[in-house]
């Protein structure tokens, strides 16, 4: 018995664990009388199960071992089974149902202290939608949902879509408060929902460009005394009126805004006095502005507001002040750190990957970004102060120079003697200009590079090509890298026609630059030289991609396309060019062509007018047109056309026979005879004109018959002389190169020979001095003629009666006999 260790009931080891969670079957434990004799004694066994065991799916069978029924076992440890009876004494029972076993081992019971044997747990009871508080929630979520839409949206650029879902977003909203009203829980406004919905909305209204309904908004958050802060709102009410020009309103608004912010924000407070101090400059008033700007330099200086502040001192034209505020810019703290951190100087791979990990990142991207407009504003400042800090703007820049050079920003000073150079060229002094790169030929590589490049374009401008060539092998030779050195060593082979190493300079530069447009072009320009059309057609739809309005670009796609043979395609693109410079001539005129070569003569006609309407000099334009009217029979539309050609040549005879044939094709033959009498006053020697005057002469009877064919005859004879003189010029001197080689007797005697020939012809051809000019030759009058128009088309027959064909002069012969003696 001195094993058996009796429970004490004061101290019960076993209490608490009546204590079961709600979801186990606690009243049948306490209905359980076997179960309570148990917990209060752990003497002797448990009598048979009379109910069922919670948590079990069986109960009152004992649990059979694969060794046999009750086959007590022993512990690791040695110690006795708990429950097993030694020397015939039974020990009493130390453990309980809530261990999750019993010592009776009943048949199928097993081990489930939760009861999961029960099965899943029954569903979660469904929330009551119906109540007030419910809905409220409900609507709360899809106002936020609904702001939360809206930001998206104008993150991606669908302003409108935006703007919509602010719109619903404040119905929502309003429809929220009425609810709670109703519900009688007004004091549980979520007045930060309220607030966001109307800024929101107030900025999607001035994303839209609705600056009325804006302002609106803003006014009801501003004029709100519940809303803490509202007052920087004005900021953006000022922004708006800024946007819609009322100036006087926009300084107010953000004075208001600078009054209300503490001086805690200060560089909120600096922002908005950089915007006054804008403002002050689109009024005009600079002083104003210097008052802000300056008050600006002193409290946080930044570039911006120092470039500013420059302009101002420029509009007006104070030239110390000028110089103050340059020298105020160039020593404005970036607040960038030193590159050299960026630099791999240890051995040691962890640290270098660190290095190439930094290099790219988004703060080094930006520091970049910040050093070049640095670097913008400080380059513009002295271009723009150099002419009017000093007497001469060569005096000005050297100062600015100077500056620069004793500043964080040194490598800008060679940058500036280039932009000096410019200048120089500006001026249209090229001398001074090039005197000035000259000076860089013994610097570092890199600006002799830049100045040779320079130099070499001017040499290519005034067609030096030797000293291009020169100066873009030295750029060359200074930097191989240099795009636009490569682009100009092409173009000086280009000049030469030598395409194909044209293209592998062109070819090069891409490689070292990729977005490099110039190479590009030229290098399509190589391939369509060279013929290889398709080579140089994908060129230019590369660049195409990159420069989408580029009207040079769309021009020689339309032109390869023409060539390749494909004219809908070429028509295509020129319409594309017409769309981005709708008054090129040159384009209309070539659209014109393609539909005329296609057939289309109303399109041709209509590009065609549209081409002299903008270039109203273009001589195949005004011919083209003049024809057009001529082939539709309306001549007299024509005429104005030819008489502006013959403005534009007016040494050119047969502008001015088509028009007096227009005039004759018109029915106007007194206007006709008149054009004629002056085309031959200034072309006397025109055949054609003598026949026309002689036929209209005679169709007219007019007494000037006689005087016009006696000068046709002359000038007829005239020129045929001066036919047969050329002819025996050619003969002989084609006879001299073939006897060239005899002596110089044989050579005399030749010579002497012809000479008597040609004078015995030129003797046989003129008439006897005892004879009339008139009957030297019985050769009969050619009075014929060709119309420079070509045959005059026969209008179509408008009646049904057969009319008797007038005569017309200009479709008859003229008889022998109608010619004079």
């Amino acid at each position: 018995m001195e094993n058996v260790h009796l429970a004490v009931e004061e101290d019960d080891l076993y209490s608490g664990y009546n204590d079961y969670n709600p979801t186990f079957d606690s009243e049948e434990l306490e209905n359980d009388v076997g179960f309570q004799q148990a917990v209060r004694t752990s003497h002797g066994r448990r009598p048979p199960m009379t109910a069922k065991f919670p948590g079990t799916a069986i109960g009152g069978r004992p649990l059979v071992s694969s060794f046999g029924s009750r086959i007590p076992m022993a512990s690791s440890m040695g110690r006795p089974m708990t429950g097993a009876v030694q020397d015939g004494a039974a020990r009493p029972m130390t453990a309980v149902r809530a261990a999750g076993y019993s010592s009776s081992l009943t048949r199928g019971s097993t081990f489930d202290p939760l009861g999961q044997s029960k099965g899943p747990a029954p569903p979660l009871e469904a929330k009551n939608e119906d109540t007030a508080e419910e809905k409220i929630k409900i609507l709360e979520k899809k106002v936020n949902d609904l702001i939360e839409e809206s930001c998206m949206a104008q993150s991606i650029g669908a302003i409108q879509l935006a703007l919509e879902k602010a719109k619903e977003a404040g119905r929502k909203e309003r429809a929220l408060i009425r609810q709670r009203e109703q519900s009688g829980n007004t004091e549980h406004i979520n007045l930060d929902l309220t607030y966001s919905v109307l800024l929101n909305l107030a900025n999607q209204y001035a994303n839209n460009e609705m600056y009325l309904e804006a302002l609106n908004s803003y006014q009801v958050i501003v004029k709100n005394k519940m809303f803490s802060n509202a007052g920087r709102l004005k900021v953006n009410m000022a922004n708006i009126y800024f946007k819609q020009k009322n100036y006087p309103k926009a300084i107010k608004f953000y004075r208001m805004a600078l009054d209300q912010i503490s001086n805690a924000h200060k560089e909120l407070r600096i922002k908005i006095m950089q915007n006054i101090g804008v403002v002050f400059v689109r009024l005009g008033q600079y002083s104003d502005a210097i008052t802000s700007f300056e008050h600006i330099m002193i409290e946080s200086p930044n570039i911006k507001t120092g470039f500013n502040l420059i302009l101002c001192y420029y509009a007006i034209g104070d030239r110390e002040r000028m110089k103050k505020a340059f020298q105020k810019l160039i020593s404005v703290p970036l607040g960038i750190d030193d590159e050299d951190k960026y630099l791999s100087t240890s051995d040691d791979p962890s640290s270098n990957m660190v290095t190439e990990a930094i290099k790219n990142d988004r703060l080094h991207q930006m520091e970049r970004d910040l050093k070049v407009l640095a670097e913008k504003y400080i380059m513009t400042a002295a271009k723009l102060i150099a002419p009017a800090i000093e007497t001469s703007f060569a005096s000005g820049f050297d100062w600015c120079v100077d500056m620069v050079k004793s500043s964080q920003y040194v490598e800008l000073a060679n940058d500036l003697e280039i932009n000096k150079a410019i200048t120089y060229l500006r001026q249209k002094d090229f001398n001074q200009a090039v005197e000035t790169l000259k000076t860089f030929e013994k610097k570092d590589s890199r600006v002799k590079s830049a100045a040779a490049t320079n130099l070499s374009f001017l040499h290519f401008l005034e067609k030096d090509y030797d000293q291009a060539d020169r100066y873009a092998d030295l750029a060359m030779n200074a930097d191989r890298y240099n795009p636009a050195a490569l682009i100009n060593k092409g173009n000086t082979v280009f000049v030469k026609k030598d395409y194909e190493k044209a293209a592998e300079f062109y070819k090069e530069a891409l490689r070292n630059d990729s977005s490099c447009t110039e190479a590009l072009y030229n290098l399509g320009l190589s391939y369509k030289r060279l013929n290889r059309l398709e080579e140089g057609l994908d060129c230019f739809q590369k660049l195409h991609a990159i420069l989408r309005n580029s009207a040079q670009v769309m021009y020689q796609l339309a032109h390869l396309y023409e060539q390749l043979g494909d004219p809908q395609q070429a028509i295509e693109w020129l319409m594309q060019v017409i769309s981005v410079t709708p008054t090129d001539p040159h384009v209309l005129a070539k659209l014109g062509k393609l539909h005329d070569d296609e057939g289309d003569k109303s399109q041709a006609f209509q590009y065609y007018s549209e081409s002299f309407r903008y270039f109203p000099s273009n001589i195949d334009v005004i011919e083209w047109l003049g024809a057009y009217y001529i082939e539709t029979q309306f001549c007299e539309k024509a005429i104005q056309y030819f008489e502006r050609a013959t403005l534009i040549q007016p040494t050119q005879v047969k502008w001015q026979l088509i028009v007096a044939s227009c005039y004759r094709r018109s029915g106007n033959y007194q206007k006709a005879l008149e054009t004629y009498k002056e085309i031959h006053r200034r072309f006397p020697e025109n055949v054609e004109c003598l026949r026309f005057l002689v036929r209209l002469s005679t169709d007219m009877g007019l007494k000037e018959v006689q005087e016009y064919a006696t000068k046709l005859k002359k000038v007829e004879k005239m020129k045929e002389l001066r036919e047969q003189r050329v002819k025996s010029g050619r003969e002989n001197s084609a006879r001299g190169r073939r006897e060239g080689s005899t002596g110089s007797a044989d050579s005399g005697r030749s010579s002497s020979s012809s000479k008597g020939e040609r004078l015995s012809t030129k003797m046989r051809s003129l008439p006897g001095s005892n004879e009339p000019y008139e009957t030297s030759s019985p050769k009969e009058l050619d009075a014929s003629y060709a119309d420079p128009l070509g045959p005059q088309m026969e209008r179509p027959k408008t009646g049904a009666k057969k009319l008797v064909d007038e005569d017309d002069f200009a479709d008859e012969d003229l008889g022998d006999d109608l010619l004079p003696e």
